[in-house]
């Protein structure tokens, strides 16, 4: 018997997909710290329907667990602790994903487009012989993704048709998730033993006073405009009286004026700061990318017809080696 189209049923199962729709977010974490860009992938995942399941794998990781069980939206925290995990290694976690998915059969697998997402998620998805999402920026539908193109001067569309979705989540376009509220449970997960086919030695990390990059509020780049290493040194001064974490363009990097964990852009780093004060940088594409998503943009460039003037809401055209150390000399007082 043929029944008559009615939107009514339509949207009624449109809500009891999504209430079958469960993901899978991979923790990024440092075993006492859990890494920001974890809670804005737990932000892109509820935007999914459905349940969400937070995969803590390391040693000693009871804090990050307690940490992402008040998270708001987790419903279950799934833990894997074994030395083989120490130093979150893609080759040793990529079996227990497989094994995890095998158990709880989720529809979507997502982390953070972080090195270790990007390290991890393709393993992953290669051996489902699933094609992953890249670092998307937007969720339309459960199936349905945004993310950019050309060096964020496009945006892609992508519906993936897949039984399960791989992406990885562009943590600067989704808010941070409530850290207080969340009530999940816990539950331990079997782990096999070592792949061996790798092992985490060391991590040597460079210390600072100022604020991580991708985490700042306030973020001071300078580009080749300032001529050398030694120059940078007036926009330390300037970051220090405002506690702000320091970056820099690619030709600065490349010039060899600072180290390239500084590197701001598409082949850097992502950051979206309240205010982003760019400093004798002319605004590649490619350093767009990585800063456009800022709330604030100040530029000061002694070119009127610098690029990043287009991006930016304040421009300043000036010579810079004046008015940073005029700037530093105004927030002194």
């Amino acid at each position: 018997m043929n029944r008559a189209f009615n939107p009514t049923n339509l949207r009624h199962l449109g809500g009891v997909l999504r209430r079958f729709q469960s993901t899978l977010v991979v923790a990024e974490h440092a075993n006492d710290q859990l890494t920001p860009i974890t809670l804005n992938t737990i932000t892109a995942a509820s935007q999914l329907g459905g349940d969400i399941t937070c995969l803590v794998a390391g040693t000693s990781c009871a804090k990050i667990v307690e940490q992402i069980s008040k998270v708001q939206g987790v419903k279950k925290v799934l833990v894997a602790q074994h030395d083989s995990f120490k130093g979150t290694l893609p080759e040793e976690l990529t079996p227990l994903i497989l094994a995890t998915q095998q158990q709880f059969n989720f529809t979507h697998i997502c982390a953070g487009a972080s090195a270790f997402g990007k390290n991890l998620l393709p393993r992953v998805a290669a051996k489902l012989d699933i094609a992953p999402i890249s670092d998307i920026t937007e969720i339309k539908s459960p199936d349905t993704f945004v993310r950019t193109i050309y060096a964020g001067n496009a945006l892609c569309t992508v519906k993936c048709n897949e039984a399960v979705k791989i992406f990885t989540v562009r943590g600067t376009s989704f808010e941070a998730a409530a850290t207080e509220g969340g009530s999940a449970a816990s539950e331990d997960v079997a782990t096999s033993a070592s792949a061996g086919v790798s092992e985490w030695i060391e991590q040597t990390l460079t210390k600072s006073d100022r604020p991580e990059l991708t985490s700042a509020k306030v973020v001071v780049s300078g580009g080749r405009g300032l001529k050398s290493g030694e120059n940078f040194k007036l926009l330390f001064d300037l970051a220090d009286k405002m506690n702000a974490a320091v970056g820099a363009s690619r030709a600065a990097v490349d010039a060899g004026y600072v180290p390239n964990d500084m590197q701001v852009g598409q082949t850097g780093k992502i950051v979206a700061p309240e205010l982003y004060i760019a400093v004798g940088i002319s605004g590649a594409i490619q350093h767009l990318a990585g800063m456009k998503d800022s709330k604030t943009i100040v530029a000061i460039n002694k070119d009127p017809e610098a690029p990043i003037f287009q991006v930016a809401d304040y421009g300043l055209v000036a010579d810079l080696f004046k008015a940073v150390p005029e700037m530093t000399a105004e927030l002194s007082k």
